[in-house]
Parts: structure tokens; C-alpha cells; sequence
């Protein structure tokens, strides 16, 4: 009976053992992807309006902004209180992650042709430096634009321009001058332009 108490013993002790330092693991790029799924939706494209897809972005852009949540620097509802629970080496597999899948277009959002028309011109006015060939470039470490959901742009236009979310300089500068010019019936052309990208 000792011995098959000790043995039972044992073998909980090792499976304690085992069982934590399996947790203690930093889990894979693609197992913290997929926690994101439930609002970015399956490999970083999300099915919802007011959530941004994650597919295609740039590693350093994806870092960035993590670490603007963290910080309060970027305005959210629930990013900033999950981005606080990542390691900076989980964010950086994520970051991994997402910026090897295939970014795809919102499907189906609206646009008005002529608004799309003159936000084009926008863009290339002031967007096209940092966010390069329309906005559908990662590179510059610049986020997707174009094929994004319409109600995310909006949302986090407003924010930036009411300063509850950090703005990069340059995109501050070029931000203020183009709505001193347009005003937001400028935005809502800019957005149009992003919106009629497939």
C-alpha cells in the first residue's frame, strides 16, 4: 500500500513537472495568431467593421502599434488592457505571424465613385509616400489602407485627429494640412478611395 502511494506520488509529481514547464514554453507564432481570430478574424482577416485586418501588415508596424496600446498612446476599447499582457517576444511572433498572411479586402462595403474619385487624388497628395501604391503596401512600416473596413478607418482617423491616439509626425503634419485645405469632407473622400479598393 506505501509503495503504491508513493508511486502515485510520483507520477503526479512528475506530471506537475511536466505539465508546467510545458506551460512555461513561449507558444508559437501561429498559436497566438489564432487567439486573435475571434475579432481579426482567420489569419489576420477580419470579417468585422469596426476591426482592423492584421493580414500583410509589417512586422515593425504591427510591433508599433502594440506598443502604442500598451502605453495608452492609441486610443481602444480592449487592445490596450490585451496588449499589456504580451511579452515583447510575443509580440513579436505575432507581428511574425500576421505579416506573412495574405491580406484580403474587406468584401462588399459601399462607396460613393465620385468621393472615391477625388480621394484619390488625395491620397496620392498625401498619403502615397508612406502609404505606397494606393494603400495596399505594408512597406514603410505603414498599415494597410486601402480594403480596410470603412467604420475602422473613420474611427481611427477621429481618434488621431482628436488626439486620443498617437499620430506619427509626418502623418500629423500632412493629416492637419489636408483637412485645413478639405476639411472632413476630405476624410470621407480619403475613406471612400480606401473603400473602392479590391
Amino acid at each position: 500500500m506505501k509503495r503504491k502511494l508513493a508511486l502515485s506520488a510520483v507520477l503526479i509529481a512528475s506530471g506537475f513537472a511536466f505539465g508546467n514547464s510545458a506551460m512555461a514554453e513561449t507558444p508559437s507564432a501561429a498559436m497566438l495568431g489564432y487567439t486573435c481570430a475571434g475579432c481579426h478574424g482567420t489569419n489576420g482577416n477580419s470579417n468585422g467593421p469596426a476591426m482592423p485586418s492584421l493580414a500583410g501588415a509589417s512586422k515593425d508596424y504591427i510591433i508599433e502599434v502594440m506598443e502604442y496600446y500598451a502605453t495608452g498612446e492609441r486610443a481602444s476599447t480592449i487592445m490596450g488592457r490585451i496588449a499589456k499582457g504580451y511579452t515583447k517576444d510575443e509580440v513579436a511572433a505575432l507581428a511574425e505571424f500576421f505579416s506573412k498572411q495574405k491580406f484580403v479586402p474587406a468584401k462588399d462595403q459601399k462607396f460613393d465613385a465620385k468621393l472615391a474619385k477625388k480621394g484619390a487624388k488625395l491620397h496620392d497628395k498625401y498619403c502615397e509616400k508612406c502609404h505606397a501604391e494606393g494603400g495596399t503596401s505594408s512597406e514603410d512600416d505603414a498599415g494597410i489602407l486601402a480594403g480596410q473596413w470603412t467604420p475602422y478607418l473613420k474611427y481611427t482617423l477621429a481618434d488621431m485627429m482628436s488626439g486620443k491616439s498617437h499620430v506619427p509626425k509626418k502623418m500629423k503634419k500632412k493629416l492637419k494640412k489636408m483637412h485645413k485645405k478639405t476639411g472632413d469632407a476630405g476624410i470621407e473622400q480619403l475613406i471612400n478611395f480606401y473603400a473602392s479598393k479590391k
